[in-house]
């Protein structure tokens, strides 16, 4: 059963502020857009959705690709807060490394399916689309490099390398884990691929001062 099925329609009428309209729609339009693509979705299908006109959906997104950048950039900064609140949970790096893929982890198992717009998107063609994407994957990227060049004496490219492996690694084992039937509970197999993680980072040495454990 598809999201769409899965979720009644929105009663048609209700006035609401235009803060928690535009919430309201950018929720119908994740439902229809991760249940039926970019291609297939029509603003026919939001509007019902979410319960309102057309007209009144076109008042707050001039057309369906705005709806999906606005979409997308709220995904997108989630995803890099969730990363960003991870480093900076604790100072012990092996934690680190564990809490930055829980965090890919949580943020693919989201019942919502928002990750599919980030990485798993039919409008990948799109420029728009593929800036934001590729932004996100390299600000989450830039953050963890951060971190390892503060604690070791790896030159800031070679950091920056890392980081992509890291994120990458983080990312595509999660997105595997969820499509194979999470076949482990989400914190078992967060940890195991942390562990592979961790094993390998800690293999650089520290800066003398520095505090990182593991």
């Amino acid at each position: 059963m598809t999201a769409i099925e899965q979720t009644e329609a929105r009663p048609r009428g209700t006035r609401l502020p235009r803060r928690a309209r535009r919430n309201q729609l950018l929720g119908a339009a994740q439902e229809v857009f991760v249940a039926q693509g970019y291609h297939a979705a029509a603003m026919d299908d939001i509007a019902e959705r979410a319960g309102v006109s057309k007209p009144v959906l076109y008042q707050h997104f001039p057309g369906k690709l705005d709806l999906y950048l606005a979409l997308l950039d709220q995904h997108c900064e989630s995803l890099l807060q969730a990363v960003r609140t991870a480093l900076a949970s604790t100072t012990d790096n092996g934690q680190r490394v564990a809490a930055t893929m829980d965090a890919y982890f949580a943020y693919v198992e989201d019942e919502g399916g928002a990750f599919r717009l980030v990485f798993e998107s039919d409008l990948t063609n799109e420029p728009a689309v593929r800036d934001r994407v590729d932004k996100v994957s390299l600000d989450c990227a830039k953050a963890v490099s951060g971190v390892i060049a503060e604690d070791t004496d790896i030159p800031s490219d070679q950091a920056m390398l890392l980081a992509v492996g890291l994120c990458g690694m983080a990312q595509i084992t999660a997105r595997y884990w969820l499509g194979a039937g999470q076949k482990l509970p989400r914190d078992a197999a967060a940890k195991l691929v942390s562990a592979l993680s961790w094993r390998g980072i800690a293999g650089f040495p520290m800066h003398s001062a520095s505090g990182g454990g593991g």
